[in-house]
């Protein structure tokens, strides 16, 4: 196992000596999402002097950067003489560099000071490529092209990657990071991150890559220690998008269906009324929610894997989040879909596990009622924002 832990400042530069004596690691990367994380540390002088409000944590796995961001929790302290004697234990928690930009939400007029924000002005993009609006989204609220105090130190726009297809965003007030996942999937479910380099954090769009020819996961393979299985039927197979209701004098309120016509042939219809940001469909918009909904509420295969690292296939390395891979049941079933996150657990004597978490837009380890709230989350912020 070769893992190293080095604390940053908020403008990368580094704080001492990688933290050394740490006794449990635990991270987890997921797709177009904040990851998290935690790691225990003995309480020693040198290492509580790093752990300070605004630091970073850089987690490095076999010499590259496997997580980076900032200190959620710098210090959660304990001591006892039975656990923790000496010094005592402290636990960092932390997140990655996403949760920075999750911090922020879109600003109609991005320019403009916050007391100068009109009513009823939407920031809006019609018919754009998906990477172009979520780059344009994070660069104006919080990049290199936001206002001075919007800035988050050090983020730069990374290379174009020319993911996505072509698509339409109407937002306001809306946390950024929403906004920016439903771009993805309107415009073909492309990925989006942070990368650290030296002296930058990069923020990024790419494609995710198709491996199920390569990225395999089987008993038979040994790189398999448990597979957890589950198969469930779609809340949602026609998505019905009522548009809001049109100005005086125009015509009628307009419609739209969405629909996943498989699932409902290989399961059953499951209706869902979706109130729909615009009053027409003529950039998409009403299409867009619909579509968002029904990749919420597909028949979603939740597959859990605790994996094994292989001199042939390696998380990080030959597949990581967004990537389609295939993992073999045990009962002649092969599964192919997205890997949703990759859970990073270590030790320095038991060394490492890595679990995989595959499956549809909602697959989760989040109880029901989590689900629920997030869901409701999202509904209301459609309607708080017209």
């Amino acid at each position: 196992m070769a893992v190293q832990l080095l604390i940053t400042d908020r403008n990368l530069v580094v704080q001492g000596d990688p933290l050394d004596g740490w006794t449990n690691l635990d991270c987890t990367k997921r797709f177009n999402e904040p990851g998290a994380g935690s790691v225990d540390l003995p309480a020693r002088p040198d290492v509580m002097a790093q752990l300070q409000p605004g630091n970073r944590i850089i987690v490095i796995r076999d010499g590259a950067v496997w997580q980076s961001g900032p200190l959620e929790i710098p210090s959660d302290f304990t001591w006892s003489v039975t656990e923790a004697p000496g010094w005592g234990k402290v636990t960092a928690n932390f997140s990655d560099d996403l949760a920075l930009i999750a911090g922020y939400i879109t600003w109609p007029t991005p320019a403009s000071a916050w007391t100068a924000q009109l009513a009823n002005t939407y920031r809006q993009l019609n018919s754009t490529n998906a990477e172009t609006i979520i780059r344009t989204l994070v660069d104006e609220n919080c990049g290199p092209g936001a206002r001075a105090e919007r800035r988050i130190p050090r983020l730069a726009l990374d290379a174009v990657a020319g993911a996505g297809a072509s698509t339409t965003v109407k937002t306001r007030f809306e946390p950024l990071l929403d906004a920016c996942r439903r771009v993805a999937v309107a415009g073909g479910g492309i990925g989006f991150r942070t990368r650290l380099t030296s002296t930058q954090l990069l923020f990024g769009c790419y494609q995710p890559r198709d491996l199920t020819a390569t990225a395999r996961f089987s008993i038979g393979l040994g790189n398999l220690r448990a597979i957890q299985a589950k198969r469930s039927a779609p809340t949602i197979t026609h998505a019905l998008i009522a548009g809001t209701e049109p100005e005086t004098g125009t015509s009628g309120r307009s419609y739209v269906q969405v629909a996943d016509s498989t699932a409902a042939a290989t399961w059953w219809r499951v209706e869902r009324y979706v109130d729909g940001p615009a009053d027409n469909d003529t950039n998409g918009e009403l299409t867009q929610a619909g579509t968002e909904e029904l990749a919420g509420g597909s028949a979603p295969v939740e597959l859990a894997t605790v994996t094994v690292d292989t001199p042939d296939l390696k998380a990080g390395r030959d597949f990581d989040l967004g990537d389609r891979v295939t993992v073999a049941l045990p009962y002649g079933v092969e599964v192919a879909d997205l890997v949703r996150s990759i859970h990073l657990q270590a030790t320095p004597d038991g060394g490492e596990y890595v679990t995989t978490l595959i499956g549809s837009p909602e697959a989760t380890t989040d109880p029901q009622m989590v689900k629920a709230m997030r869901t409701l989350g999202r509904r209301l912020g459609r309607l708080e924002t017209r």
